[in-house]
């Protein structure tokens, strides 16, 4: 159960954290807190599984990151964890994960985002990937957005 506080907390931050070089202490400010209790509060809160993370969402786009690919690979599944963690280490994949294939139409396995400002330049960090699958690479694609979806989770209501 969540008490008074941390519910007034999620609602302050379910949107995102203010844009302030100090954003727990514009929220304890905001809460009439203290900044440590805003921090333990939900540290706390994702100890407990109640919020799932704190993290930054950009927005690719408009940083100049215009050709974004999921990049799906079909890879032996006795090796898929083994190769994803390699893969998602990389420093050009945002996300790296198994997901199950739906043969006999999708053989992939593996997928890896990777964020580019070109086609090309995704293609070059398709090939890397390729080069660390190596010789367990049976077949592979790249999948580019054509537009943003909206992230969001679970809202509360105020």
């Amino acid at each position: 159960m969540l008490d008074d506080t941390d519910r007034r907390l999620i609602l302050a931050t379910q949107a995102g954290l203010p844009l302030t070089p100090r954003p727990y202490h514009a929220l304890a400010e905001q809460l009439g807190l203290s900044p440590q209790d805003v921090m333990v509060r939900l540290r706390t809160l994702l100890d407990r599984g109640v919020i799932r993370r704190i993290g930054v969402v950009p927005n690719h786009y408009r940083i100049g990151y215009t050709a974004n690919g999921m990049t799906v690979w079909d890879v032996p599944d006795e090796r898929v964890d083994e190769l994803g963690e390699q893969v998602g280490r990389m420093p050009s994949v945002s996300h790296c994960y198994h997901r199950p294939r739906h043969l006999p139409d999708w053989p992939y396995n593996l997928f890896a985002m990777v964020h580019g400002r070109t086609r090309a330049d995704v293609e070059q960090e398709a090939d890397r990937i390729a080069a660390v699958l190596g010789s367990a690479v049976r077949a592979r694609s790249v999948l580019y957005s054509t537009r943003i979806l909206k992230k969001t989770g679970l809202r509360l209501q105020s």
